[in-house]
């Protein structure tokens, strides 16, 4: 029987990530707090004096000289070569205390998997490399982590082709913009529309509408075409209402189709936070549902548990996400390439109260 090879520990596997850290210049002179490097790192203070200790006997730091320690080889690795990259680097728009529930709970499992193959996830937050022109912040941010892979959370067409016009290794948390070709997992937001709107059209409803973001984002595009494609041979009214993402805005987007002639009777919604809006809107205009109104929300989240009357929704395993996610991202970063066919999850239906 051949023997396993034993996991790096805490302690080797975060010494790896500082050393790089030092290699590409994150610091300069001096390491920040152990505090600092504690919340970095996202380990305990001992674990960090002897991830410290070590780098001292290999001559990277030097000892504590008034609460500080010196850099001494930032370029020199206990091989004395530079070590490969460790680090994936998640690129997001919001901070992960403004991400929906499911999409914390794939990071979270995405992390462990990363970290049981001896890499590390960390997440950058820029607005700027989500603008219309990110070249510059792109360029900056992957010069200043450079990573063994990148992961692209909501991102625009322009950042995806940025990237692959860069060659860099990516994976898309998400959909590929239309004439591109990089790996990525989502879940098939086109099918679930599809079906979505079939069941509601069977229900009897002939004027079925989709809130959606107005965005470019792919999974809201699928959304749309799937949503669309179940009207192409039925005698039934389609109509996508497209909305900025504030509650302000989900509100009046539903007033105006509320005031149509003849108004919609059953709303398709993306996002599981403004399916919640919707139904408490109609609710506090003292509608019923489904007797007034059917709603669906195309996502689901744990929060809609506690919604009474139940949400009728569609629901996906954020753990088998993490782990298709996890195998691109850890082919892409050990071997330099991965598959670029599109990995489509999916969700299950969970039927409600409100159709």
């Amino acid at each position: 029987m051949h023997a396993v090879p034993p996991r790096p520990s805490l302690v080797t596997h975060s010494a790896d990530f500082l050393r790089e850290a030092l290699l590409r210049g994150e610091w300069q002179d001096v390491l920040p707090s152990e505090r600092m490097l504690c919340t970095r790192l996202r380990i305990s203070r001992p674990t960090l004096r002897a991830v410290l200790s070590q780098l001292e006997q290999e001559g990277v730091i030097g000892p504590v000289v008034n609460k500080r320690r010196q850099i001494l080889a930032p370029s020199a690795s206990s091989s004395g070569k530079p070590a490969a990259s460790h680090l994936i680097a998640l690129l997001s728009p919001v901070p992960q205390q403004a991400m929906p529930p499911f999409v914390l709970f794939w990071m979270d499992s995405l992390r462990e998997l990363l970290a049981e193959a001896g890499y590390q996830l960390e997440v950058h937050v820029s607005t700027h490399c989500f603008t219309a022109k990110p070249a510059g912040g792109l360029k900056k941010l992957t010069q200043r982590a450079p990573a063994a892979a990148w992961v692209l959370f909501r991102s625009t067409p322009v950042m995806q082709r940025w990237f692959a016009e860069q060659q860099m290794p990516v994976v898309i948390a998400g959909s590929c913009a239309e004439g591109l070709s990089l790996p990525s997992v989502d879940l098939d937001y086109r099918a679930t529309c599809r079906h979505a709107a079939t069941m509601l059209m069977q229900k009897g409803h002939r004027r079925i509408a989709l809130l959606l973001p107005d965005s470019s984002h792919g999974g809201d595009v699928d959304s749309a075409l799937g949503f669309r494609e179940a009207f192409a041979t039925r005698d039934a009214e389609p109509c996508v209402l497209p909305h900025h993402e504030t509650a302000e805005q989900v509100i009046a987007t539903l007033s105006e189709a509320l005031k149509r002639k003849p108004a919609p009777t059953a709303f398709l919604v993306a996002r599981s936070i403004h399916a919640l809006t919707v139904v408490t809107h109609l609710l506090r205009l003292g509608h019923r549902l489904p007797r007034d109104f059917a709603v669906v929300s195309r996502d689901d989240d744990a929060f809609l548990d506690h919604v009474s009357p139940k949400v009728t929704r569609y629901s996906a395993d954020a753990a088998k996400f993490a782990r298709r996610l996890a195998k691109l991202v850890l082919q892409l970063a050990q071997t330099g390439h991965t598959s670029t066919k599109p990995a489509r999850l999916m969700p299950d239906l969970r039927r409600g109260e409100t159709v």
